[in-house]
């Protein structure tokens, strides 16, 4: 069959043999569409600590203090001691007591005077209790910035 001086069969046998021919493929790149950027990451952390501080000051012996004016000492200024034991569980402790004290009597019978007599004894004297809370808050930002 012909058509304007051209066989069709001739027509089907170029499709069919252009068809056939192996082509390459290509590929195309791929770009991210981003220039630069950034990333911010925002942490805040808090501790609470509670403290007690527990204070205790101890006299380990006896003190004896004597102050004053318009007043006379009779005899010895030192007070008359003593030892005293005791055992417990086998351990024996032995420690120094006083047993008498100095007398004093008013220089001017009638007269003004001032008298201070103090006799303090072993054991706990004082004791400060503390306590405080602190609170600790920590914060951080961080940014990244990045580009191509």
């Amino acid at each position: 069959m012909t058509h304007f001086g051209r066989t069709i069969s001739w027509s089907a046998l170029s499709v069919v043999v252009a068809s056939a021919i192996p082509v390459t493929a290509l590929a195309v790149p791929v770009v991210p569409n981003f220039t630069q950027g950034s990333m911010t990451s925002h942490t805040e952390t808090t501790s609470k600590v509670t403290e007690t501080i527990n204070s205790m000051d101890y006299n380990t012996g006896y003190q004896y203090s004597v102050t004053g004016s318009g007043v006379t000492a009779s005899g010895n200024l030192n007070p008359g001691t003593g030892s005293n034991n005791v055992t417990i569980d086998g351990v024996t402790s032995s420690w120094t007591t006083p047993t008498s004290r100095p007398s004093f009597t008013q220089t001017a019978p009638g007269a003004a005077f001032q008298f201070t007599e103090t006799l303090s004894g072993p054991g706990l004297t004082q004791q400060t209790i503390i306590q405080r809370v602190t609170e600790v808050t920590s914060v951080t930002d961080t940014t990244s910035i990045f580009t191509q």
